[in-house]
């Protein structure tokens, strides 16, 4: 679906944003883009999309080279989510969906009604201007305009920004059910359990540079020190200890009476972000 091969791009002199960035997104794939503002997510993902001209290196979409593949027909099978929602505020939430609705054929249309109902947007504020909404009812307008005309290929930046932890679930299912139709996304963020619960593959790209790339679980696993941490009480005490993976063969390596919990000592991806470029997410 997506190719990417020695990708550059600098906004000036002395400003270059990206250094030679390679990857692929295969069909059918939600693929993250993880790291901190500022680090060539946003960019990148406007490479893609056709926002910003004048990169270098090579990018093909469905196997066209990027300079013949921004036709209307592509534009309109592709679906954005910026991070920043572009929505009129003096118009309501159907009005706005109307109007970028007349930029699709029709027959490749959703109802707008449906995809806000599958957001949960509160049915009062249909007809009420933009401006009287929260944050994240403006997030659940921007997804419902990246959704609304069956997209084969959608661009999500900072999909769950704005949202409480039920909207963050309910867009992440969505989101799930998008792939399930065959739609393939690409999703930049640095909202590590987001990209943990809903990727395929993760990029780590710090200061314009991939510095990782592989499977949530991958990972983590290479990452991993393979401890254990085992909650207990034993003799009316309550006990922490840490020991390795391999000793739990033979079965618990200490005397105890209640075993509380035991947990693997996995990183986080934010763990793993920081060992390979060397700064926190925020």
């Amino acid at each position: 679906m997506i190719e990417v091969k020695n990708l550059t791009f600098s906004y000036g002199k002395d400003k270059e944003a990206l250094h030679g960035l390679n990857f692929t997104v295969e069909d059918g794939e939600i693929w993250g883009f993880l790291g901190p503002n500022g680090s060539g997510k946003s960019t990148t993902q406007k490479i893609l999309t056709g926002i910003l001209k004048g990169h270098g290196g090579m990018v093909s979409l469905s196997g066209k080279a990027l300079g013949n593949t921004y036709t209307q027909d592509f534009f309109q099978k592709i679906g954005v989510l910026f991070e920043f929602p572009y929505l009129y505020a003096n118009l309501s939430a159907l009005d706005n969906l109307h109007y970028f609705s007349s930029f699709y054929p029709i027959k490749q249309l959703r109802d707008a009604e449906e995809v806000l109902d599958e957001l949960e947007f509160k049915r009062d504020f249909l007809r009420k201007p933009v401006s009287s909404y929260s944050k994240g009812m403006r997030q659940r307008i921007s997804m419902a305009r990246a959704l609304i005309s069956n997209p084969k290929l959608l661009f999500l930046d900072e999909p769950t920004s704005g949202l409480d932890p039920t909207g963050a679930v309910l867009f992440r299912r969505i989101i799930e059910n998008e792939r399930q139709k065959g739609t393939t996304v690409f999703v930049t963020t640095h909202n590590m359990l987001d990209a943990d619960l809903l990727c395929d593959r993760v990029a780590f790209i710090s200061n314009g540079n991939i510095v990782a790339l592989d499977t949530p679980k991958n990972l983590k696993e290479q990452n991993s020190s393979h401890s254990i941490a085992v909650d207990y009480l034993y003799q009316g005490r309550r006990i922490e200890q840490i020991i390795e993976a391999p000793e739990l063969e033979s079965g618990i390596p200490f005397p105890y009476d209640e075993l509380i919990s035991i947990h693997s000592q996995e990183p986080t991806l934010e763990d793993i972000f920081i060992q390979y470029a060397g700064r926190r997410m925020s």
